[in-house]
């Protein structure tokens, strides 16, 4: 058995986010076109030991909380409740991605742990075992456990097939500010049971438009449900999504997910890091990223 694996806990972006319906028991279903970044957190995990446990390092890991309340041994020990024999060692989180920012980084981090544990197990990801251990650790872990660009709908466990779109460069904003998801979506306001119109840009999965560009019309025809609200608590995020509007070889912007982060769509990488460099100018304290998505 190697002395330790390694994954990467890759960004989950938001590209659209149709609120679709507040279910009666409180919860909303959603419909959202999800990619992940280049840029992301990585997890270790070295076997050994008669328990999990777990180090987090990092530019964000004070931000990440304390370390038992981490997503990494939620799962961990979900997994271990329904694998008999399942090694047991320690992890180590580097974190890179805010913390509480649209991006899935605690989900995505805990999908890590997941893949990595199985690979040291020794079973598939399909594994049932596996599958359900995702859906009990959180909403958003299932579509990060194997991270491709796919839409995610319900409450995060309805997934459909993976998606092979054109690779995107963008230009990820995080004002450096907390937007709890819960009040986003009390501040939402949906009354039980009511039902709102679907995604435009779910037409994707029956046929992808032949251009970039076209793919990009299509998204922007598209929404994020939860931008309107995000904003209302946190007007920073409309000053963030209001640079990236302003520049003009952004080609869309919006934000990912329940926020704080804002992304802006580019034509190529090198305008997407012009526009990164341009906005940490301006505002050095902020979060800024380009990457490619996909």
């Amino acid at each position: 058995m190697p002395t330790a694996f390694v994954a990467r806990a890759p960004a989950k972006v938001n590209l659209t986010l149709a609120v679709r319906a507040r279910r009666l028991d409180g919860y909303h279903d959603l419909e959202s076109l999800v990619v992940f970044a280049r840029t992301g957190d990585e997890l270790r995990f070295a076997p050994g030991g008669e328990a999990f446990g777990l180090v987090v390092r990092g530019r964000t890991a004070q931000a990440a909380g304390p370390g038992a309340d981490n997503l990494v041994l939620k799962a961990a020990r979900l997994l271990a409740a329904r694998v008999p024999g399942l090694p047991t060692g320690r992890f180590t989180l580097i974190k890179r991605l805010p913390v509480a920012a649209g991006l899935g980084g605690g989900s995505s981090d805990a999908a890590a742990a997941l893949r990595l544990l199985a690979r040291a197990a020794g079973i598939g990801l399909d594994d049932p075992r596996l599958l359900e251990a995702a859906r009990l650790t959180g909403s958003d872990v299932s579509v990060c456990l194997a991270p491709s660009a796919r839409f995610m709908r319900g409450i995060g466990h309805d997934l459909g097939p993976p998606l092979v779109l054109p690779r995107l460069a963008a230009l990820l904003v995080n004002p450096q500010v907390a937007v709890p998801t819960p009040a986003v979506f009390a501040r939402l306001g949906l009354a039980p049971g009511a039902i709102q119109d679907a995604d435009p840009a779910r037409v994707i999965e029956t046929g992808l438009p032949p251009e970039k560009s076209a793919l990009v019309a299509l998204l922007a025809a598209s929404r994020n449900d939860l931008e309107a609200p995000a904003l209302a608590l946190s007007p920073v995020i409309g000053k963030a999504l209001a640079l990236l509007v302003a520049d003009p070889a952004c080609r869309l912007a919006r934000m990912s997910g329940s926020g704080a982060t804002v992304f802006g769509l580019y034509d190529t990488c090198r305008a997407a890091a012009a526009a990164g460099k341009a906005i940490s100018a301006v505002h050095p304290d902020w979060w800024v990223k380009p990457t490619m998505l996909g």
